[in-house]
């Protein structure tokens, strides 16, 4: 009998899997689509972008061939056809700006976003949880008043700001930290100089996000406190830190899982804008440079990346949270 109940349980666990799959596939898919229309309505030459100053240069006739060699010449529903076709072939086409292959620009910078993001996405919520706990502890207390009014009034600093001044600070008066980059040249492998580049984006970034989900958190475990479980764990001789930390919070893990993966779009937003303010070579900060010069390639495979991964982090949200709580798994709480 318990086999059997295993059994219909991996099985309706890899069917969601498939399901999520199909879904993820038609969710690129349309995207392309919308992406590929819209980059291409909007106003500017991508001409301008691979030659530059040069174009004004060239007569009409070589304009017109170099939209026919760049497959420009031709309606949008054929490029988008010609350019899905070499995309599941791995080609992406050419780099209107970088004439290299998008491929070429792209994935080398990715590593970069990703440990910049997901630095950012564990710290914010190491710290967040932490923090909302101190509060729950501290209800009331003038500890708790405080913290929820600097919080809020941090939350509320714009990111391209604070990073502004912190580079005036610690980069430019007290020359303690690298204002720009990833690593300095010739020191890619060199750990302590990655970190030193990483330090001020960081701060930035938790510091843009840490109360928005601190105080859900605070106000998620406030509400678990006020639970008659709670006053039977006291009545037993449990301090409000034992239940707060063994029994509360565990309760809350649903909850926080499904605040992480919400957030995902949030914080891959402020990444981008972090990437900008430093320089930092990331997919961010080439999504910037490719609407700006309108490479539509290029534009087209950084939108796609960051899709991809908030739909992925949604869907491994999802996973967990039924596997912390199984009775997610016939609720539905994520409808795909």
């Amino acid at each position: 009998m318990r086999m059997g109940v295993e059994m219909i349980r991996n099985h309706w666990f890899w069917h969601g899997v498939l399901r999520r799959c199909f879904f993820f596939l038609l969710v690129m898919f349309v995207l392309s689509i919308v992406l590929f229309f819209l980059a291409r309505m909007a106003p500017g030459d991508p001409l301008q972008s691979f030659y530059g100053d040069a174009l004004e240069m060239m007569s009409q006739a070589e304009q017109d061939a170099a939209r026919e060699r760049l497959g420009l010449d031709k309606g949008m529903f054929a490029q988008y056809a010609y350019w899905l076709l070499n995309s599941l072939q791995g080609d992406f086409g050419i780099s209107l700006k970088y004439k290299m292959p998008v491929a070429d620009v792209v994935f080398p910078l990715l590593g970069n976003t990703l440990l910049l993001g997901s630095l950012a996405y564990i710290l914010v919520f190491a710290f967040a949880i932490l923090l909302a706990v101190f509060c729950t502890l501290h209800e009331e207390d003038w500890l708790d008043k405080t913290i929820c009014k600097v919080g809020t009034a941090a939350y509320y600093i714009p990111a391209f700001w604070l990073g502004v001044v912190l580079v005036l600070i610690f980069s430019i008066h007290l020359g303690w930290l690298p204002s720009s980059g990833a690593y300095d040249i010739g020191k890619s492998e060199d750990i302590l100089n990655r970190i030193q580049h990483l330090i001020l984006p960081l701060v930035v970034m938790i510091a843009s996000h840490l109360w928005y989900y601190a105080y859900m958190i605070r106000n998620k475990l406030l509400d678990e406190v006020r639970r008659d479980y709670v006053l039977l764990a006291k009545s037993k001789g449990l301090t409000r830190r034992e239940v707060v930390w063994k029994h509360c919070l565990r309760n809350v893990a649903p909850t926080i899982v499904n605040i992480m993966a919400i957030s995902i779009p949030h914080v891959t937003g402020g990444t981008i804008v972090v990437e900008a303010v430093f320089n930092y070579p990331g997919i961010g900060n080439l999504a910037v440079e490719s609407a700006k010069y309108h490479d539509y390639n290029l534009l087209m495979v950084t939108t796609l990346i960051t899709g991809a991964l908030v739909f992925l982090g949604s869907f491994v949200a999802q996973m967990i949270n039924e596997q912390i709580d199984p009775r997610m798994r016939e609720a539905g709480v994520i409808r795909w």
